[in-house]
């Protein structure tokens, strides 16, 4: 099995035995066909434990999915890298929005791949969690909004890359406008049956691709204080 390389680390609190349980996880996702070394090496340095109620401390480096309350999930390491590993497919985008902060695991995946990430979340004790989670990480290159993500963010757009964790019923609206000229846009799409899909933008046309099936909550339209 070919090794991952870690060269950088992120915040004081990787060392010792989280920092290895994100090395053998990230190897666990080589065998499952993640291949982006720059993917492999987030997950290596991510500490998973803090992004999880400490009861399920002892899962956070599994390989699957976990609750962290709301109604919401931690998704599983390999949907978080197989997604972000699609992002970087073209190279490494400038800007990305994520739709739906959740725990911050993934926000914390794209911070160290981007120079710049762009969240939102509906659920406001859940942005405030993980604003301080990626702060113990020293990840400041992420910008937060409070609100309803199927309303992307308008300001801040044209993205580079959106990525959504959450499936809505169909594409919104708002995030294929906000999505640059080359751009892609990573989103889980149905309710009993999801599949990921692949969006790329040319121009005013949309080429749409059918990854794998998956399994996310729903993308619920508005924000709750």
């Amino acid at each position: 099995m070919r090794p991952i390389n870690i060269n950088t680390r992120v915040g004081n609190n990787i060392g010792g035995k989280s920092s290895r349980s994100g090395e053998l996880l990230a190897q666990k996702l080589l065998a499952e066909g993640i291949k982006n070394q720059q993917v492999l090496q987030a997950i290596a340095r991510s500490p998973r434990h803090i992004f999880v109620p400490e009861i399920l401390a002892h899962k956070a480096y599994d390989n699957t999915a976990l609750p962290i309350g709301q109604g919401q999930t931690i998704s599983q390491p390999y949907i978080v890298a197989k997604m972000s590993e699609l992002l970087l497919a073209d190279g490494v985008p400038d800007s990305i929005l994520e739709i739906g902060t959740g725990s911050g695991y993934q926000t914390s995946i794209l911070a160290q791949l981007s120079a710049k990430v762009f969240t939102v979340e509906r659920i406001k004790s859940l942005q405030w969690q993980a604003k301080r989670r990626l702060r113990t990480m020293d990840l400041h290159n992420v910008a937060m909004k409070h609100g309803d993500g199927w309303q992307g963010w308008h300001s801040k757009a044209p993205f580079q890359a959106i990525i959504v964790t959450a499936a809505p019923k169909e594409v919104p609206v708002a995030l294929l406008a906000q999505l640059a000229d080359g751009g892609r846009l990573i989103i889980p799409v149905g309710e009993q049956n999801q599949v990921l899909k692949l969006i790329t933008r040319h121009g005013d046309e949309y080429k749409e691709q059918q990854i794998e099936a998956v399994r996310f909550v729903p993308l619920v339209p508005g924000a709750l204080g």
